[in-house]
C-alpha cells in the first residue's frame, strides 16, 4: 500500500487538473463569441477614398462587375487544374496535353491580373484630383509587403552565423537542376 501511495495522489492531482482543464476550455456553453461586423470589400476605399453618393454608386456597380467576372474566370481556373491533376491517374496523358492545360491556366490568370488592373483604373478615374492621390497611396501601401520595405537583408541571419547555401558549392543543400548562366 506504501509503494502505490504516491501514485494514488499523482493519479487525483492529475484528474482534478484535467477536469479543471475541461472546464475552462469547454466552459459552460455560455462564452460569448465577439461578433465582427463584416464589411464589403470594398469599404475600406470608400472610407478612406470618401466616396460621395453617385461615386459610391459607381463603385458598388464596378465591384459587382468585378467579383462576378473574377467568380467567372476563377471557375475556368479551377477546371482547368481540375484537368491538369486527373491527367496524372491517366496513362494516356500526353506531355502535350499538360502543356496545353498549362499554358491555358496561364492566359486566364493573366485575364485575372489585367481584369484586376483594370478594375483598379477604373475606380481610379471616378476619383476627383485629391481622391486620387489618397488612391495611389493606398495601391502603393498594399502592393508593399508588411514589414519588409527592401526585402531581406543581405548578410543572412542577423547573427551572421549562416551556412553556405547550395549554389556557393559546397556540396551541401540539393544538387542543381538547372545551371545559371
Amino acid at each position: 500500500m506504501q509503494k502505490k501511495l504516491p501514485i494514488y495522489i499523482l493519479l487525483a492531482f492529475l484528474i482534478v487538473v484535467n477536469g479543471f482543464f475541461l472546464f475552462n476550455y469547454l466552459g459552460s456553453g455560455e462564452k460569448e463569441e465577439p461578433t465582427k461586423e463584416r464589411k464589403p470589400p470594398g469599404a475600406f476605399l470608400k472610407d478612406q477614398l470618401g466616396f460621395d453618393a453617385t461615386q459610391e454608386e459607381t463603385f458598388d456597380a464596378l465591384s459587382r462587375a468585378h467579383r462576378h467576372e473574377m467568380r467567372t474566370i476563377l471557375e475556368d481556373i479551377r477546371g482547368l487544374k481540375d484537368a491538369l491533376f486527373v491527367g496524372l491517374s491517366e496513362p494516356s496523358t500526353t506531355r502535350a496535353g499538360i502543356d496545353s492545360i498549362a499554358t491555358r491556366i496561364g492566359e486566364k490568370e493573366k485575364q485575372r491580373e489585367l481584369l484586376t488592373y483594370n478594375h483598379f483604373k477604373d475606380i481610379q478615374n471616378i476619383c476627383n484630383a485629391e481622391q486620387k492621390v489618397m488612391f495611389s497611396k493606398i495601391i502603393k501601401d498594399a502592393l508593399r509587403p508588411s514589414g519588409r520595405e527592401h526585402g531581406p537583408p543581405r548578410g543572412g541571419r542577423p547573427d551572421g552565423d549562416r551556412r553556405p547555401g547550395p549554389r556557393e558549392g559546397n556540396g551541401h543543400g540539393p544538387p542543381h537542376r538547372f545551371k545559371h548562366e
